[in-house]
C-alpha cells in the first residue's frame, strides 16, 4: 500500500532540487511502492486476500526492523505500516481486496479539502509551509499569487488521484487500482514538488539574498 505522507517539503527551500530526496531515496521509494505491488501480485496470483495482506504487512514490518537495526529514522516506515494496518483491517472485515486501498482515498480527500480550505481563506498551504522555512516571507504578502498557484497545483494532484482511483475502486479493478496507486504516489508527488520549487524558489531566493519582506 502506498504511503500517504508526501516526500519532505523541505525540498521547497533547497538551493537545488534533489529528485531522489523528494522520492525519499532508494529505501523510501522501495518502502512506499513494494508493499502495494506485492499485495496486488499475490492477490492476483492466489485470489486469497489473507495471503496478500500477510505478504504486504510482512514486508512493511521488515522495513521497520531494518530501520531499527540501522538506527535510521522510523517516521516513513511507521507511517506506511499504519496505513497498511488500517487497509488490511478494512479489507479483512469486508472481504473485499479493493478496501485495502480505501484509507488512501480518504487521506487524499482530506488533503484535497484541507488545501482547498487554505486557498479559500487566502492562506494558501504552500505559503504556510514556506513561511516556516523562511521567516519574513508572508503568505499574505506580495508573493501570495505564487503561493496560491502552487497550492492549486497540490489540490489538483490530490483531486486527480481521486478522479482516477475512485472509479477503479468502485469497479474492483485491483490490478489497475494498485498500478494507479504506485504511479500516482511518490513519483507524481515528486513531480508536483519540483514544479512547486520552480514557482517558489525565486521568491525565497530574493528574500534570502536581499532580506526583502514579501
Amino acid at each position: 500500500m502506498m504511503k500517504k505522507n508526501p516526500p519532505s517539503s523541505a525540498q521547497l527551500d533547497a538551493d537545488e532540487f534533489d529528485m531522489w530526496k523528494a522520492l525519499g531515496g532508494v529505501r523510501g521509494l522501495g518502502e512506499s511502492v513494494v508493499p502495494g505491488i506485492v499485495f496486488v501480485v499475490v492477490f492476483i496470483l492466489t485470489s486469497d486476500l489473507s495471503y496478500a495482506i500477510i505478504s504486504s504487512l510482512s514486508l512493511t514490518l521488515i522495513a521497520v526492523i531494518v530501520r531499527l537495526l540501522s538506527k535510521t529514522p522510523l517516521t516513513q516506515a511507521l507511517s506506511g505500516l499504519g496505513g497498511i494496518i488500517i487497509g488490511a483491517i478494512w479489507a479483512w472485515r469486508t472481504g473485499q481486496a479493493q478496501d485495502f486501498f480505501l484509507w488512501g482515498l480518504f487521506v487524499n480527500a482530506a488533503f484535497a479539502l484541507g488545501t482547498l480550505l487554505t486557498i479559500a481563506f487566502k492562506r494558501p498551504l504552500v505559503g504556510l509551509i514556506v513561511e516556516n522555512f523562511s521567516p519574513g516571507i508572508s503568505v499574505i504578502g506580495g508573493a501570495r499569487r505564487i503561493f496560491l498557484t502552487a497550492s492549486w497545483l497540490w489540490a489538483a494532484a490530490f483531486l486527480l488521484r481521486l478522479a482516477v482511483q475512485i472509479p477503479l475502486y468502485l469497479n474492483s479493478s485491483i490490478g489497475w487500482l494498485g498500478t494507479a496507486r504506485v504511479a500516482m504516489g511518490l513519483p507524481l508527488w515528486a513531480l508536483v514538488l519540483w514544479v512547486t520549487w520552480l514557482l517558489v524558489r525565486p521568491v525565497v531566493h530574493l528574500h534570502q539574498r536581499d532580506g526583502i519582506p514579501l
